[in-house]
């Protein structure tokens, strides 16, 4: 058994193997340690560039394009190791990045899984947009991150250089335990990508397993390297899989009123795209809901499992208030704050 397997998802991603892999490589080295790159069927040149450029690096062939989360949840059944740690293809990592994380989770085995400090790619003294220093929830689904709030980011002086406990460790790049991957069932094929990490982090602190931001290891994140921000397939997904999360998960007295609250706030949302004229991103918001209501039956044996291996119904990480409540009328534009 390998002690940890890096394993970075791509798809069509070649330039970006080329651009970020060799950082990857050559920081990443150690007994028990191998990095893969699973490829979800590309169709540009990936596979060329992998086999002529990067032959001693492992790769695993998918036979379709199955998005982030089954693209993972089909790659890890080819590890065969204590930890694994998915990566996006769009990170540069810094020298001395893996030995923090690793020897946290060794010193500490009720820790499921953790993540390095996200900085971005583009503006280096800047956190990075989707996982910063470590993400929590609102009371009704609205994630957020120590160096993130919304879409004010802030520069990283230190402020959140502590390890602390988190509601949900990035995707971009999560140290996992690859038991503690597969008792949960791993990511939720059915979210595609978006939302994925948080459902899958949320089911484990249900279950009394830690989540931690270990910020003295440090990468670098491109982020929207697929879908950017205002692309209306990235608004269906996010609003879609946040809902579904929501029901999956949601303890039984909470489910009710937080989806209650949260159609109002999805209304409010689409008037705000109609407002700046995104027709695109209004239908995405109404396509998101009526598929949650077609999908939500399916769910019903899901979040019954999930309620059954509860034993943490409240995590202190998912905080009893408002977060567009505190960012719009409070004007709390930090974390810190």
């Amino acid at each position: 058994m390998q002690k940890l397997s890096i394993v970075i998802l791509n798809w069509n991603g070649a330039e970006m193997l080329r651009k970020f892999l060799p950082s990857v490589i050559a920081h990443s080295e150690g007994e028990g340690i191998e990095v893969c790159v699973a490829d979800n069927a590309s169709t540009d040149n990936s596979l060329e560039v992998m086999r002529q450029e990067f032959p001693d690096v492992r790769l695993i062939l998918l036979d379709r394009n199955y998005g982030f989360a089954e693209g993972y949840n089909r790659a890890l059944t080819e590890v065969d190791a204590e930890y694994s740690l998915l990566l996006n293809s769009d990170v540069e990592v810094a020298e001395g990045w893996l030995s923090p994380m690793l020897a946290y989770m060794d010193a500490h085995p009720e820790v499921a899984a953790c993540q390095p400090k996200i900085r971005s790619w583009h503006r280096r003294e800047e956190f990075e947009h989707a996982g910063a220093c470590g993400g929590y929830m609102d009371k009704y689904g609205y994630p957020f991150c120590r160096g993130r709030m919304m879409d004010t980011v802030e520069v990283d002086a230190g402020q959140y250089d502590t390890v602390v406990s988190v509601f949900w460790a990035t995707g971009a790049a999560l140290l996992v335990r690859t038991a503690d991957y597969r008792e949960a069932g791993g990511l939720d094929a059915r979210f595609f990508a978006h939302m994925e990490e948080i459902d899958l982090c949320w089911r484990l602190r249900s279950r009394g397993r830690g989540i931690v931001c270990i910020p003295q290891s440090v990468v670098f994140h491109v982020g929207g390297a697929t879908l950017n921000k205002s692309n209306p397939r990235k608004t269906y997904l996010n609003f879609r899989n946040n809902l579904l999360m929501l029901y999956k998960n949601l303890p039984e007295e909470e489910l009710h009123a937080v989806m209650r609250v949260r159609w109002c706030l999805d209304m409010l949302a689409a008037v705000q795209y109609l407002l700046k004229g995104e027709w695109g991103n209004v239908r995405a918001v109404f396509r998101a809901r009526r598929d949650y209501a077609d999908m939500r039956a399916s769910y019903q044996s899901v979040r019954s499992e999930n309620l059954s291996k509860t034993v943490c119904p409240t995590q202190p990480e998912r905080y009893p208030w408002s977060l567009l409540w505190r960012y719009y009328v409070r004007r709390k534009r930090t974390f810190n704050s």
